[in-house]
């Protein structure tokens, strides 16, 4: 699924476009792929007989349920799966049937981490964990270039706050001297 351009605002523009790494998608393919070679072992070494084509139905029907719990569908919900980073915000949006959108203006991040694992490492993949203002947080897994995406949106969060900095001051109001007639004064 290719990410809507309605979604974004007139003058927004799309910076970074990406979806969970490929290794992502390995494992649910390789199950895929093994269902089909059960399958095809069972259809070849079961005999033609009454028994033998019940047995088959039976591996048949595991092995369906199977490549579709735990191949056919993580591989959909990784394709359906994009994180967008603009100029102002970052997206994050998944989900098949029923879809989820988090935005989170680049002007509320607070904090930006990256997590690896020894495997993340090999792969140059993360977790990239995004913190604003409240109680907001964002986790984008398994980024592709985790540390150079981290690099990225750290350059966005500074443009931004240069060309919008009265955004970032919540407008302080101004100090009223204290006077302290009288206050301290003995009374007689």
């Amino acid at each position: 699924m290719a990410f809507p351009a309605e979604v974004l605002a007139e003058e927004e523009e799309v910076v970074l476009h990406l979806r969970p790494h490929w290794r992502t998608a390995l494992r649910p393919g390789l199950l895929v792929l093994l269902a089909v070679v059960v399958c095809a072992v069972a259809w070849v070494m079961l005999p033609g007989t009454e028994g033998g084509r019940i047995a088959f139905l039976v591996v048949a029907a595991i092995m369906l349920y199977q490549g579709i719990r735990y191949g056919a569908a993580p591989l959909v919900i990784w394709r359906c799966t994009h994180y967008v980073l603009t100029g102002e915000r970052i997206l994050l949006q998944d989900g098949v049937i029923a879809r989820e959108r988090r935005d989170l203006p680049l002007n509320r991040v607070n904090d930006h981490v990256v997590t690896q694992s020894v495997l993340d490492r090999v792969f140059g993949t993360g977790t990239l964990k995004v913190d604003s203002i409240g109680e907001q947080a964002v986790v984008l897994n398994a980024v592709p270039r985790a540390q150079q995406v981290q690099t990225l949106l750290y350059e966005l969060i500074e443009q931004d706050r240069l060309l919008h900095p009265d955004e970032d001051e919540e407008e302080a109001e101004p100090e009223v001297p204290v006077q302290r007639r009288g206050l301290f004064k003995r009374q007689n």
